[in-house]
């Protein structure tokens, strides 16, 4: 990867200092690795090296194919299902959970489990738990297939409804119109999951709402930046994976609040050049699962083709950090202090 070139400012007013016709670049921030990307693709790292090759990961750690390709080089297997696992190796469940009937096939094969489920999610999680003690029926706002919504489903299977979107509200049916809740995938529109509950509740009067918002903060500040800047936009690109859902919203929020064009590109080469065909602004953000490295090579990209002024758009500022799972956390400490005796040892040897 190529170090950047440019060196972006913050501003709060996309234009209001750019000339006009002069060739531009808004970029927004936040964006790249929230919280609990970052703490799942850790502790990967982490088990490498606590544990060696090769550790299992069931299926993509985080949604980015260049984090995936990094991580297989170092010895991370990647599967679909827990039974493609041998008895007894190391797997990780990726950071978008997993449902209890997983862990049980891990117990029964005697796995060594690392939960790299980010915390947001397992929030949700326990919100699908204890709604179907209470005997709720739970409006699951989500995509069919994702694998947050699979294992959320998978916590109270007899009490979920998938909803995936305002247009399927008419066909929602439920037990008893007084016992509704929704809840919803962590990765989703802001926009869109308001207007799919705005209709709920035109149908289910008494909807309730869950203790907390589901949808992960990191989604809404990316997206609220991107709305942003979007009106300035001739061009937005997003870094991101095709199959990482809240990168995929991001280019779809860019149209709808005024960007002209937007794609979704994994690497800077993957962007068309006729994609710059009388543009003057070009928006540039990433998706929660995308590393900095990613939209550095893409500045550079922009900035060989005369893209040099780069300013920053900056909607939040953030600073969560997630601790890592239980059994890294003990196991590092147990190296740590196993290492330290030793150098105690080695000093002691040399009087």
């Amino acid at each position: 990867m190529t170090s950047p070139t440019t060196n972006p400012s913050t501003v709060t007013v996309p234009g209001a200092t750019a000339e006009a016709g002069a060739k531009r670049v808004l970029l927004a921030a936040p964006r790249g690795y929230c919280a609990g990307v970052d703490r799942a693709v850790v502790t990967v790292e982490k088990a490498l090296d606590l544990y060696e090759p090769p550790i299992y990961v069931r299926k993509q750690i985080v949604h980015n194919k260049h984090v995936v390709r990094t991580l297989e080089k170092r010895g991370a297997i990647f599967v679909d299902e827990t039974d493609e696992v041998p008895e007894g190796a190391t797997v990780i469940f990726s950071a978008h959970g997993v449902s209890p009937a997983v862990h049980a096939e891990a117990k029964a094969l005697s796995l060594k489990t690392i939960d790299a489920t980010c915390p947001l999610v397992t929030k949700v999680h326990r919100e699908a738990v204890r709604f179907a003690r209470d005997d709720f029926d739970i409006l699951l706002i989500g995509h069919e297939g994702h694998e947050e919504v699979e294992g959320t489903a998978g916590e109270a299977p007899e009490h979920i409804i998938l909803v995936q979107g305002p247009d399927e509200v008419d066909d929602v049916e439920v037990r008893d119109p007084e016992k509704v809740v929704w809840l919803s995938q962590t990765t989703l529109s802001v926009d869109e999951t308001m207007e799919t509950v705005r209709r709920l509740r035109e149908k289910f009067p008494k909807l309730q709402d869950p203790p907390s918002d589901d949808i992960c903060y990191a989604t809404q500040n990316r997206q609220v930046a991107v709305k942003q800047m979007a009106g300035e936009c001739d061009l937005m690109i997003v870094v991101g994976s095709t199959n990482s859902s809240n990168s995929v919203r991001l280019v779809e929020v860019a149209l709808d609040h005024g960007a002209k064009d937007g794609h979704l590109v994994d690497y800077a080469d993957e962007i068309d050049e006729a994609w710059l065909e009388g543009v003057t602004t070009v928006g540039v953000t990433s998706g929660a699962s995308v590393p900095e490295v990613l939209v550095r090579d893409v500045l550079d990209w922009l900035a060989q083709r005369g893209y040099e002024d780069v300013s920053a758009v900056t909607a939040a500022e953030e600073s969560l950090l997630f601790a890592l799972p239980n059994e890294i956390r003990r196991d590092l400490k147990a190296r740590d202090g196993k290492e330290a005796v030793k150098i105690r040892h080695d000093a002691g040897s040399l009087h």
